[in-house]
């Protein structure tokens, strides 16, 4: 199972199939892991869902399982761009579709913003945020826990800068990682599929779906009874986007 060094870090990924590369960033927020993806709590997995027709890369995020290294108390959303494409470059890879859930939808704004070019067109899974209906759902009490439990596992890290990190990550509110008026102007493909709950409220997806230029929804995705019918949807979806030179 991979893993190399990447500046002070170490990062861990694995590669499902074969075809066009997926980039994908699995949900649970400070503790986005490959593992996660087989959770009952994502309904749809696209490493088993996508492995049989595309090349599906995964990846534990810096301090999340496997992947290890310092906390850029600065920049922290730009710090897990260039693991993310540090990933991409040790898998030679150039260009790549993306998927992300929860957390990962604002990891794919972030790269399309810091690295123009590498994602061609990605897939936000219920994009979390802040609004008026989770006041504090990103506050001290998200991040806290998660710094707690790194120091007590011999992290490096100290109590301040696990606070510095996070007031940096989550202070800046809406999508974080973007502001409205960069989704403005990105042109890249979207297939939104919308969020409803405290974590991932409704109404950020709303402004999403109004901000984005280039954009296809799906308003319900989870229900057992549509997941068939959505997965078949994001296959499509991903072949309509693939690249004509690579998809030939």
């Amino acid at each position: 199972m991979p893993s190399f060094q990447h500046g002070d870090a170490t990062m861990y990924y694995e590669e499902f199939g074969q075809g066009f590369p997926i980039l994908t960033f699995a949900p649970a927020g400070l503790q986005s892991t490959i593992a996660v993806w087989s959770q009952p709590s994502a309904p749809i997995n696209p490493i088993t869902e996508l492995s049989p027709h595309f090349r599906v890369i995964a990846m534990d995020q810096r301090n999340a399982g496997q992947s290890t290294g310092p906390l850029d108390t600065a920049d922290p959303w730009g710090m897990y761009a260039d693991d993310q494409i540090a990933v991409l470059d040790a898998c030679g890879v150039d260009q790549a579709l993306a998927i992300g859930c929860c957390i990962g939808c604002s990891f794919i704004f972030k790269l399309a913003e810091r690295h123009p070019g590498r994602i061609v067109a990605g897939i936000p899974m219920q994009p979390i945020g802040d609004d008026e209906t989770n006041v504090g759902q990103f506050g001290p009490s998200f991040w806290v826990p998660w710094g707690e439990n790194l120091i007590a596992n011999g992290a490096n890290v100290t109590t301040e800068e696990v606070d510095k990190f996070g007031h940096a990550m989550f202070d800046p509110g809406f999508v974080f990682t973007v502001s409205r008026e960069f989704l403005k102007t990105l042109d890249m493909p979207i297939l939104l599929m919308d969020g409803g709950d405290r974590a991932h409220p409704k109404g950020i997806s709303v402004e999403c779906a109004a901000l984005l230029p280039n954009l296809q929804r799906i308003e319900v995705w989870r229900d057992p009874a549509v997941v068939p019918a959505v997965t078949e949807q994001m296959r499509e979806f991903l072949r309509s986007n693939t690249p004509v030179a690579a998809a030939s």
